[in-house]
């Protein structure tokens, strides 16, 4: 699993990344990264297109990586270019 580091994930949130959020619902509800989106795992593969810009950089997290580096696979499987597994949401908050 390849981790992103804080440096370049806080150039990419500058710059415009979308910062996506993997858990479930009521996992994001007890707390998230400021400004991310909540898209669940499970429904990524359905949601996807409707909830991101294909044309911008993703920036994944979950609790701890895990769940991230599948939706990272799943939104490259679906033409997403530049997608990026920022691990869990303490990387996030404490970047």
């Amino acid at each position: 699993m390849n981790i992103l580091n804080t440096t370049d994930m806080k150039n990419l949130l500058a710059e415009g990344a979308q910062l996506v959020d993997v858990r479930s619902a009521e996992e994001y509800g007890r707390g998230a990264a400021p400004g991310a989106k909540n898209v669940p795992l499970h429904i990524m593969p359905h949601v996807a297109h409707e909830h991101l810009d294909v044309d911008k950089p993703v920036v994944l997290y979950c609790m701890s990586g895990g769940r991230s580096a599948q939706a990272q696979m799943i939104l490259q499987s679906l033409g997403f270019g530049r997608v990026f597994n920022a691990g869990g949401l303490s990387n996030v908050i404490n970047a």
